[in-house]
């Protein structure tokens, strides 16, 4: 029963903030400034409002919910790097096209694994607590969701790129989701190849839109 819950309360908080989204890659440079945790945590803010506000609004269709949810997510969160975490190794085993194909695959299956659990929403609300610069230069913006018995510890993984932050990674209760995907990938790809991975993957997103 406790797991059960525990696993419930993981899926609502990657619905509600549509979690998409470890291990870093290498990073250049200092450990990030003050100003830098700062504009981190705003970009996190504007994301989770901008979230909360589709999953609020009554007169939006799930469908659109997830289209909307879809749209905040491609902007707020860096793919491609979060496809090169993903893959790790993999990643410079792979053609450009191979790459390509994944990096698609793996947006369609974020937006199919949680924009569909939409009803799960019931009016939670989010308090962004605080951040921590990584030695790396990334900055970790933590927060809460509130609205339940517990509150759900929710850790999102931002990485500087042309003069925004964008989410690399989110860490819900302290399980890293791409850490989750990482060894999953690895496992397939070690059985299948860089192109049974995107063909599973392909096929479970066209089974998820028909269902």
């Amino acid at each position: 029963m406790v797991a059960a819950e525990r696993s419930g309360r993981r899926r609502l908080a990657a619905l509600v903030l549509l979690a998409a989204l470890a291990v870093p890659l290498p990073a250049t440079g200092a450990p990030a400034s003050a100003r830098d945790q700062a504009e981190a945590r705003a970009a996190v803010d504007e994301m989770v409002e901008k979230v909360l506000a589709v999953l609020r609004d009554d007169s939006a269709t799930n469908g659109e919910k997830v289209e909307r949810i879809q749209d905040i997510a491609y902007a707020g969160f860096d793919f491609r790097v979060i496809t090169r975490l993903v893959l790790a190794r993999n990643y410079r085993r792979m053609s450009p096209q191979q790459r390509s194909d994944f990096e698609v695959e793996f947006k369609r299956h974020l937006s199919s694994t949680y924009g569909h659990n939409l009803e799960r929403y019931s009016n939670e609300t989010v308090e962004v607590t605080d951040t921590r610069a990584e030695k790396n230069g990334d900055v970790t913006v933590r927060s809460r969701v509130l609205g339940r018995a517990e509150p759900i510890l929710l850790d999102y993984r931002l990485r500087s790129r042309d003069g925004g932050w964008y989410v690399i990674d989110v860490i819900i209760e302290g399980v890293s989701l791409l850490s989750n995907f990482r060894s999953q990938t690895q496992e397939i790809i070690a059985a299948e190849g860089p192109d049974g991975l995107i063909q599973k993957l392909r096929e479970k997103n066209d089974n998820a839109q028909e269902s």
